[in-house]
């Protein structure tokens, strides 16, 4: 396989936890860089859509999408950042978790660690100072030490940034010192490149899936460029700059060119306020199969796109019950789409929406499309939260029996009827589940899936899209 090369200056930015502010401070970064008229793709670890929309949507950096190791090996995520960075001056990936938090609480695999560690790349520790002073130097010191350089002359996936987050500007230059002259990674003292203060104004709200969405967030244009300002205040920016150039070039091999399907299968796609849940790289492997994706919204059109197939997505259903219920008219082109034979493939918010009844944030069961019989509801808590791996009991949409399917499950709703067409095995641990409605012409479960990472599955879906449009053309009806 040919090989290639590419210089781009990039950092990782990562925290001892979650809730540390790094998704705050990334956003800061990336905002006062766009400003100044930097060309920044952004990238996150792990399974996550929504820090993703942030930075492509409304921070206005080249979003590139999604670093995971669960889902694809170190070759092709360095192809991934190398070819998802082409044009810019800069790449900012932001972790996911604490750095060093792989599957199954166990491991480091898959974590933000192994992340910088197959690409090479800086990291910078945002670490919340709030209630903190010399203890700073020894959360440095640990985080630093707990897995220092391998190779002393090259000093990868090692934190060499420090940026304090909540912090005084008084306190700043005491701990700042502290750090420098305490903390240690195997090769330096970490540079502190800064920080931020208590910025209760420019917070970015969250709830129970995370960072709100995009279009949610109150004010979020002025809080952004507050953020950006504190950045450039308070931040060390020409420091980052210097620091993301030490890492040395990607070295990564050439992609092949996916199988191509004849034909042109036409893929309606539900995106809007409520199914908004894609990997883009899932959306951009679809489109290299020669699949056309017609975009459609649930809430507001009352007709189905003509198409072979369907994709719906996970995202927010439960807060949009009310409006999906009133459209009664598109509920009832789907079901009766999905009765005919269309393909479909539904996650998550998607799975719900197949539901007969879903009961929304109010408490209400609003009728759904009616595909899938039972309610689905809310809990306390999220449900079989993290990553699996999805086993095929029978021949189904996406591949044979025995097929395997790497996939994650994110959610607060449950079903009375998860399925049992799948067996889902979280990775390091003996814990396995039955679940997805699966069949010749569907997927429904709660398991979101990454298809980039199984090619032969999206061609599967293309596939029996391409038979299904073959048998409305037989009987001379559009189905």
């Amino acid at each position: 396989m040919e090989s290639a090369t590419y210089e781009l200056p990039r950092v990782l930015i990562t925290a001892p936890a979650s809730g540390s502010g790094k998704t705050t401070v990334t956003c800061a970064i990336l905002r006062a860089l766009v400003q100044e008229g930097q060309r920044i793709a952004a990238f996150k670890c792990g399974p996550d859509y929504i820090d993703p929309m942030f930075h492509r949507e409304i921070v206005g950096a080249q979003s590139a999408g999604n670093l995971d190791l669960f889902f694809t090996r170190a070759k092709k995520l360095r192809q991934m950042l190398a070819q998802g960075a082409q044009g810019v001056q800069m790449a900012i990936v932001e972790g996911a978790m604490g750095y060093y938090d792989g599957l199954g609480g166990v491991s480091e695999r898959a974590s933000a660690y192994e992340v910088a560690f197959e690409t090479q790349t800086p990291a910078i520790l945002v670490l919340d100072c709030k209630g903190m002073s010399v203890s700073a130097a020894a959360v440095v010191q640990g985080m630093t030490h707990y897995r220092p350089s391998i190779q002393p002359l090259q000093p990868n996936a090692t934190i060499q940034g420090v940026i304090l987050n909540r912090l005084s500007p008084a306190l700043y230059p005491t701990v700042k010192g502290m750090i420098e002259k305490e903390a240690w990674n195997g090769f330096c003292a970490p540079k502190v490149l800064g920080f931020l203060p208590p910025l209760k104004d420019a917070s970015l709200e969250s709830r129970h899936l995370g960072l709100v969405p995009a279009g949610e967030v109150q004010q979020l244009e002025q809080k952004l460029d507050q953020l950006a300002q504190a950045a450039r205040q308070f931040i060390d920016l020409e420091g980052l700059k210097q620091l993301a150039k030490t890492a040395p070039p990607l070295e990564f091999d050439l992609p092949k060119r996916p199988r191509r399907l004849t034909g042109d299968p036409k893929v309606a796609v539900a995106y809007d306020e409520a199914f908004c849940f894609y990997y883009q790289e899932t959306l951009h492997l679809l489109e290299q199969m020669g699949a056309q994706l017609v975009y459609f919204s649930p809430i507001r059109e009352e007709q189905l796109p003509p198409a072979d197939a369907l994709l719906l997505g996970g995202g927010f259903p439960e807060l949009y019950a009310a409006q999906l219920a009133e459209n009664c008219l598109m509920r009832q082109q789907i079901k009766t789409a999905l009765e005919a034979g269309m393909p479909a493939i539904a996650e998550c918010g998607g799975f719900l929406y197949l539901h007969e009844r879903l009961k929304g944030m109010d408490g209400v069961a609003y009728p759904m499309v009616g595909a899938i019989a039972g309610e689905a509801f809310q809990t306390e808590k999220l449900q079989r939260f993290g990553y699996c791996t999805l086993t095929a009991k029978e021949d189904n949409l996406l591949g044979k029996a025995g097929a395997q399917l790497p996939a994650h499950e994110f959610h607060h709703w449950d079903s009375e009827n998860c399925g049992a067409s799948f067996v889902a095995e979280k990775p390091l641990r003996q814990t396995s589940w039955e679940c997805v409605h699966g069949n010749e012409r569907l997927y429904a479960g709660f398991p979101h899936l990454y298809l980039a990472a199984r090619p032969q599955a999206a061609f599967s879906f293309l596939r029996a899209a391409l038979a299904y449009r073959a048998k409305k053309d037989a009987f001379g009806c559009a189905l």
